[in-house]
């Protein structure tokens, strides 16, 4: 194949995710290998239930964030974790393999009960999802108090253009698919070695289970 040829291949990965996004199907996506070199398991976070926190959990295994575009943020008022935490603890660490982290706040909405259950931390999720379809008219300290069980992330600006880990491409998935700017991440996590599961063994889960992998670098080059 030329340079000049498209890789129809990643074209179909590609189409694939998108539409399976676009009905509220979780997909899988490995970020880089010289990044983090994690494949995460990534929901609409309308879409999430009980059912999908408990196969985070079980079939993932990382920690279930909720990723949200920085216009989201920005009318909640919901800074980056490491601007506001006053204790020197908070301080930005030195990371390999971005500039800075993403974290924000942990939430949980104030209908749950321990925030933690399968059932509270869906209910928590799928409302983020409802608040960031309009967020300029969402009281969001109403309905939500921190700290609690579910994790939120701010995305770059400019999404893929600013930065491309998982926050990001998450974001600029849910938008091309006409998702709310809210997706759920979850890293995939490997019960033999305690390390990130492999993209061979992400691939695999994914036939096994009917979902779509894609490599970032396939959702950059379309979405960035």
């Amino acid at each position: 194949m030329s340079k000049s040829e498209p890789d129809t291949r990643c074209e179909s990965a590609v189409e694939g995710v998108l539409s399976a996004f676009s009905r509220g199907e979780p997909v899988l996506i490995h970020d880089a290998a010289d990044r983090e070199g994690e494949t995460d398991l990534v929901y609409p976070a309308g879409a999430v239930t009980p059912s999908a926190v408990a196969r985070m959990r079980n079939d993932a295994g990382g920690l279930v964030c909720v990723a949200l575009s920085d216009a989201v943020c920005e009318a909640f008022d919901l800074p980056f974790a490491h601007d506001v935490i006053d204790h020197p603890v908070g301080t930005e660490p030195d990371l390999e393999y971005d500039d800075r982290s993403s974290f924000s706040f942990t939430v949980n909405h104030r209908d749950t009960y321990t925030g933690i259950t399968d059932a509270d931390r869906s209910l928590t999720i799928s409302r983020l999802a409802a608040a960031a379809t309009s967020p300029e008219s969402f009281d969001f300290s109403a309905q939500f108090h921190a700290p609690g069980h579910v994790h939120l992330l701010r995305a770059a600006p400019e999404l893929l253009s600013d930065r491309q880990g998982h926050t990001e491409l998450g974001v600029a998935l849910a938008q091309a698919a006409g998702q709310p700017p809210a997706v759920v991440v979850c890293e995939m996590l490997d019960d033999d070695t305690g390390t990130e599961r492999s993209p061979a063994s992400a691939r695999a889960y994914a036939q096994r289970n009917g979902l779509v992998y894609v490599e970032g670098s396939d959702l950059i080059e379309r979405l960035g």
